[in-house]
């Protein structure tokens, strides 16, 4: 499972911190590797500061909604509103890919319905998928 980690408010570091150690002691879980933190451009039409980001692959054994709620609660925990689409946040997190599951739910899309238009998701991905095979 892919999970995009984002934040353009606060301390952006901290926040990525945070949701990395959070994911990684979810039960029945294993991080398996961590992208580069890189900055971005915003996206969308909300004008607003760089992000930072951050790709994970984590093995799980939960199923892709109860990942979710735990996203949610990962990104309550640091404060995250969701008033404005596309606005700035201090922790975003998005189930990217898991697995080859498809999910076609109201609040969930598996894979991502951005990917294709985030080129640093690919990139995070692509580093992944290399640390690891170095790692196997």
């Amino acid at each position: 499972m892919y999970v995009a980690l984002g934040s353009n408010i606060g301390d952006r570091e901290a926040h990525l911190a945070h949701a990395r150690a959070r994911l990684a002691a979810l039960p029945r879980t294993r991080l398996i590797a961590t992208s580069s933190v890189v900055e971005t451009a915003p996206l969308g039409p909300v004008a607003q500061g760089p992000y930072l980001n951050q790709m994970l692959l984590l093995e799980t054994e939960l199923t892709p909604a109860e990942v979710l709620r735990h996203l949610h609660v990962i990104e309550a925990e640091r404060g995250r509103t969701r008033s404005v689409r596309w606005g700035p946040r201090t922790l975003d997190l998005d189930i990217v890919r898991f697995g080859d599951q498809h999910v076609q739910e109201p609040d969930l899309i598996i894979p991502h319905p951005e990917l294709r238009h985030r080129d640093f998701w690919m990139r995070e991905i692509a580093e992944l998928n290399q640390s690891a095979s170095l790692h196997e």
